[in-house]
């Protein structure tokens, strides 16, 4: 294994019966770095995360973790990992100290050292004043920073996170974030499953999975600057009337409306996309103001999990 990669798996497969839940997937997560995973629910990100940690067994593949390979060393890897579920997997009737003590005692932390790590936490992730309380009767956003705490208790150099962050605000969310990369600069490494585009922004690197495949992955600017498609946004006095329209062109592959603008996306291939969609809008007396935008990584996603025939022109 190299060793400048924290996770390598190859043709990593899991069926289901008849269901692939994942299928031959490859993957290179780098050390110290945060890796996501994109994709939306039923995509195959929690059942690759599973089959990373030892929790469930490939039907096809292989991984290594940290050096070791799973699932047959995943006893030797539990110890190196942590794992925070979208559910938190708090004891709702323990207090935050309590949940924290148990643990430490899970994970063997020595006693002496058990107070001050968990003092440490508890200011580290602003969970002082809650310490006696709860869990059950936190807010969203203290069960996350305390499930977090949890998870890198015994300092974990591999984190795994799916989809953390779900179930609470868009302030929790972004200070969860600002966690995540203070850990990965003290050389934790991080794969995080999620289905929002925000958050895959903010990896160092990211795979896409559909279906289970892998459709794409790299740095999230490498693959917007890599859609093969041009996209054309639109602003219409009748958005709905200038997609019906945008929709009959036979070689555009995706027409979506974020509130009155239209982002319409071409393959490459095609040549000048500004020009056939004006063309096209002039011809059913359509008024319109278009420009050639740049991708987002929704763009992205909406490109690589096109069906074969829609990518071609």
């Amino acid at each position: 294994m190299n060793d400048e990669l924290a996770i390598r798996a190859r043709g990593l497969s899991k069926h289901f019966g008849s269901l692939r839940a994942v299928d031959r997937l490859d993957l290179d997560v780098p050390k110290a770095s945060i890796y996501g995973f994109l994709g939306p629910n039923g995509s195959g990100k929690s059942t690759t995360i599973r089959m990373l940690c030892g929790l469930l067994t490939p039907t096809e593949g292989n991984a290594d973790v940290l050096g070791y390979h799973v699932p047959d060393q995943s006893k030797e890897l539990k110890p190196r990992i942590g794992y925070m579920t979208q559910k938190f997997s708090l004891f709702g009737d323990m207090t935050v100290v309590e949940n924290l003590q148990f643990i430490a005692e899970i994970y063997s932390v020595p006693a002496a050292n058990r107070k001050p790590r968990i003092d440490e936490l508890l200011e580290k992730y602003d969970l002082t004043e809650q310490r006696r309380q709860f869990a059950r009767t936190m807010s969203g956003g203290q069960k996350q920073r305390l499930a977090l705490a949890c998870a890198v208790l015994h300092h974990p150099e591999l984190l795994l996170l799916d989809e953390p962050t779900s179930a609470v605000d868009p302030q929790s969310r972004r200070d969860f974030w600002a966690n995540l990369f203070r850990l990965a600069e003290g050389g934790t490494t991080i794969l995080v499953s999620t289905h929002y585009m925000d958050e895959a922004e903010r990896c160092h690197k990211l795979a896409i999975l559909d279906h289970g495949v892998k459709v794409a992955d790299g740095a999230p600017q490498e693959l917007q600057d890599n859609t093969g498609m041009s996209i054309v946004e639109v602003l219409a006095d009748d958005p709905y009337h200038a997609q019906s329209v945008i929709k009959q062109i036979p070689v555009v592959a995706s027409v979506t409306q974020l509130g009155i603008r239209l982002r319409v996306l071409i393959p490459e291939s095609v040549g000048d996309a500004l020009d056939l969609v004006n063309r096209n809008l002039q011809q059913h007396k359509i008024t319109a103001d278009t420009r050639i935008a740049h991708a987002t990584l929704e763009d992205v996603f909406v490109a690589v999990t096109l069906k074969p025939e829609q990518r071609a022109a």
